[in-house]
């Protein structure tokens, strides 16, 4: 045997991007130099955790860390997925919805059906939201021909930042390949769901929040319905907060979110919480705040939002050898960085079109021709 070729990196930038990708496409990869010049040098919590839950998920797969965090060494292994007691505690410097998105792409091919309880901080600022999740992102793989059967995400309980205490029971399941999409029209938003949730305050929270998102979108929409999710007990978690979750769905099958969280928050870095108490924003503020992120991003155009940039993208590039066709609005940072690593791992590129027009741009590309080699073609 030769000697192992790994795909040098550097920094800490996508990290969780580059692991699925490399594992998917079975590249070994060295990262180096990540926070290399911080004051605190290396891997933060999160990331930490999430190279655990793939060391879980994946055989054979080998995970080298140097003593300051600062190197890490990955030669992917086989995706099993399976259902038997896969349990993981996420760190609490993310919420679950960082653990989640990954997962989805890498149990689509993995040898068995996923089944794992992922137990955090279910809703907060950074990440989208375990709503959003099932809601949108779950919809947008049925897009792909990934089957309704045996696709959901179960919320146990809430659980808030900082302390978590939160609960998601997530199944996956495999397909032999995905399908090649055309995604250009966007068509016109027929209703609005959401959900407005609560841990640990006053009920009323919640009727605050429904209240102001609904007198923005009734201006423009009838069938507008927000329902209300408060918590108490075990169910809640282990700190108070409040939020929402708005999706929008057209007639065209597209569905477009935004939400947000609102709590005491952890820094990233050390995991420990802040000592500061902050002014939290008051729920009728939150409730505006957030329609109006929501008509943002309806009036980009695109058929997702731009949180959902990156998975699309990555679908595209998963997909059989044919052209797959996808309108977006304005490209965003990540979504700009996934299309650079697709290309660096699975060796797709995209062609961009701006189309003035609509002020979207439009992206093509011929997908790597993944298949899922433990199920067969039915």
């Amino acid at each position: 045997m030769g000697k192992l070729q790994y795909k040098k990196m550097k920094g800490s930038s996508n990290l969780r991007q580059r692991l699925v990708l490399a594992t998917l496409s079975s590249t070994p990869l060295l990262i180096e130099d990540i926070r290399a010049e911080h004051t605190l040098p290396g891997l933060h919590p999160h990331e930490i955790s999430f190279l655990r839950l793939l060391e879980k998920l994946c055989d054979d797969c080998s995970l080298i860390i140097n003593e300051t965090g600062t190197k890490l060494k990955y030669q992917p292994g086989t995706i099993m997925g399976g259902t038997h007691d896969l349990v993981h505690d996420c760190a609490l410097t993310r919420s679950i919805s960082y653990y989640l998105e990954p997962l989805l792409v890498l149990a689509l091919f993995s040898k068995k059906p996923l089944t794992i309880t992922l137990r955090g901080i279910t809703n907060d600022s950074k990440d989208p939201s375990v709503d959003t999740f099932r809601s949108t992102t779950l919809q947008l793989l049925k897009r792909f021909g990934v089957p309704s059967e045996g696709l959901d995400l179960r919320i146990v309980s809430r659980g808030s930042a900082p302390l978590g205490g939160g609960e998601v029971i997530l199944s996956i399941p495999i397909v032999h390949c995905l399908n090649a999409v055309n995604l250009t029209d966007v068509g016109m938003v027929k209703r609005i769901r959401g959900v407005a949730y609560s841990t640990r305050v006053s009920f009323q929270f919640d009727n605050s929040m429904i209240h102001s998102a609904r007198g923005i979108f009734n201006r423009f929409i009838p069938d507008v319905y927000i329902f209300s999710d408060h918590k108490k007990g075990p169910a809640a978690g282990n700190s108070p907060g409040y939020g929402i979750s708005l999706v929008a769905e057209t007639n065209e099958g597209c569905y477009i979110s935004a939400d947000t969280a609102i709590s005491y928050g952890r820094t990233e870095e050390t995991g420990e919480i802040e000592e500061e108490k902050k002014e939290l924003m008051p729920p009728e503020e939150v409730g505006e705040q957030i329609a109006s992120v929501l008509l943002g991003e309806i009036e980009q155009g695109g058929v997702v939002d731009s949180t959902h940039q990156g998975l699309l993208f990555i679908l595209c590039a998963l997909c059989p050898q044919d052209v797959s066709k996808v309108r977006v609005g304005k490209l965003s940072p990540y979504g700009i960085e996934t299309l650079r690593h697709i290309r660096d791992f699975l060796g797709v590129k995209f062609v961009i079109k701006p189309d003035p027009s609509t002020e979207t741009v439009i992206l093509k590309c011929v997908g790597c021709g993944m298949k899922n080699l433990s199920r067969k073609a039915s």
